[in-house]
């Protein structure tokens, strides 16, 4: 590790295969916690290279304990977080709409580490259980339309690094690294990253899997499509700027959009939500989200995506997708 973090020290970056076993000694216990917090801080004075993103996802995915949801096509709505934005959990609710609207849902998710409520910890408040048991998750996949990755269940590479992000509490590679690395294998991704240089790397790097994706970045600094403004567009075969006009919405502000300031006033928000009684700016911003990962999955236009979603949520679906997974948590 000396080595390694003199030449990042030194400007140089290192070749993925680096990358990747620097990953795995983490994991295996080999380094101590300052030269973990060391090798972390590098990255947040300069930018990751695409060959060292590449060396930590193999990394994460080569030591995970994957899940084989039986053939199931699933989509995971996940950002990475690190935004700084302080949003109440949209992409965890588009997840919801987007169950409800009868789309599979694999969501990979964590504890706020940047944020003061990650997806973890306001599903963990209304009463969903986190496992890694492949019968119970397709069990949740089956009856509920989605189920719940909570990612330490499926990394057992991050116990080592955990308490060193908890106690930094701020964004490190590891966030960028969160939507790669569903172990579930996904076959439709929609991915919000929090700026444009990572919205570039992730083209790249999907544009050699066989996924139908959405990477987006909305440009004032989201890591999901706000409504604040225009949002950068990366999928499969194109690339644009959408406009909240494009989904017939208006733009809004951002304290319209803003989240509470514990995991309580958070999770009083999700369901408040889920229940429709959102507010306007509210319900707009989760059915933008959810439209995008419809049209991800199904490959259908803006306009339909955006009827399924406003149906599932004004409808009761997505709701009823919650309470079951509710139920089965029990």
């Amino acid at each position: 590790m000396k080595k390694i973090l003199n030449r990042l020290i030194n400007h140089e970056s290192i070749s993925r295969e680096e990358a990747r076993n620097v990953l795995v000694n983490i994991s295996g216990g080999n380094y101590n916690q300052s030269q973990i917090a060391a090798f972390l801080t590098v990255y947040m004075m300069r930018s990751i290279t695409l060959e060292e993103l590449e060396g930590f996802r193999d990394a994460l995915l080569d030591l995970c304990i994957a899940v084989d949801l039986n053939g199931v096509e699933a989509i995971d709505l996940c950002g990475t977080g690190g935004d700084g934005k302080d949003t109440f959990n949209i992409s965890t609710l588009a997840s919801f709409v987007t169950a409800g609207a009868g789309i599979p849902v694999s969501k990979h998710g964590n504890y706020g580490v940047s944020s003061s409520c990650g997806s973890s910890n306001v599903l963990e408040s209304l009463g969903i259980k986190f496992s890694n048991d492949r019968d119970f998750l397709n069990k949740t996949l089956e009856k509920a339309g989605i189920c719940i990755l909570h990612a330490p269940l499926f990394h057992p590479a991050m116990k080592e690094v955990a308490p060193i992000r908890r106690e930094l509490g701020v964004k490190t590679f590891f966030n960028m690294l969160g939507p790669m690395v569903n172990p579930a294998f996904p076959k439709n991704q929609m991915v919000g990253v929090f700026n444009l240089e990572l919205a570039r790397l992730y083209g790249y790097l999907y544009q050699n899997t066989d996924k139908n994706y959405t990477i987006l970045h909305a440009m004032d600094g989201y890591d999901e499509v706000s409504l604040t403004g225009p949002a950068k567009l990366i999928a499969n075969n194109s690339e644009k700027v959408l406009q909240a006009e494009d989904l017939g919405m208006r733009t809004l502000k951002a304290e319209e959009i803003a989240g509470g300031k514990t995991i309580e006033q958070n999770a009083a928000i999700f369901m408040n939500i889920l229940e429709g009684k959102g507010s306007e700016a509210q319900n707009s911003v989760v059915c933008a989200n959810a439209t995008l990962a419809i049209a991800t999955a199904t490959g259908k236009d803006l306009a339909s995506s955006k009827e399924m979603a406003m149906d599932s949520l004004f409808a009761g679906n997505a709701l009823k997708c919650f309470k079951t997974l509710q139920n089965l948590s029990n």
